[in-house]
């Protein structure tokens, strides 16, 4: 059983999750997507914490953080941008919504906005390259974007309350 942080009830409900799999590293990415719901980001602390539970090197649990684009080490924006950069997407003009996108924002995919009401965010493929370009805005999946209408979704977010 893993010991459990007393001042954080947040690690009481990931220590569930951790102990349905018996602290059995396979379950690594069950884990770390329990955390994220859990903590809303994925911070040093709890990325040694679960090392320890899970008897992984550290490494190795953030190699697996950094190479998947849905787990987060930073605190995400109230809204988020997943731009597809596939093949297709960025064939059909998805560095052009990118360029519109930061200079709109002043900051890069991978950051929030100085606000924190936008996070920027790029995808290798999201699966939908028929309607490229592609970007996922807030889980919905919008096909046949232009720059013109990622700036007004940003601009409807940013003035938003």
């Amino acid at each position: 059983m893993v010991q459990e942080k007393t001042f954080d009830n947040r690690y009481k409900l990931l220590n569930r999750t951790i102990n349905k799999h018996q602290g059995n590293g396979r379950a690594l990415i069950e884990v770390l997507h329990s955390a994220q719901d859990i903590f809303g980001f994925l911070d040093e602390e709890l990325l040694i914490y679960i090392a320890k539970a899970l008897k992984l090197p550290l490494s190795t649990v953030y190699g697996v953080v950094t190479f998947y684009h849905f787990f987060r080490l930073k605190p995400s924006g109230e809204h988020t941008f997943v731009l597809c950069m596939g093949t297709a997407c960025y064939v059909k003009g998805a560095a052009e919504i990118q360029k519109k996108v930061e200079e709109h924002c002043k900051c890069k995919f991978g950051e929030t906005t100085t606000d924190n009401k936008v996070s920027l965010i790029f995808s290798r493929c999201v699966g939908s390259c028929g309607l490229a370009p592609v970007a996922i805005l807030d889980d919905q999946v919008v096909g046949k974007l232009t720059p013109e209408v990622s700036l007004q979704r940003i601009k409807e977010w940013q003035e938003s309350n």
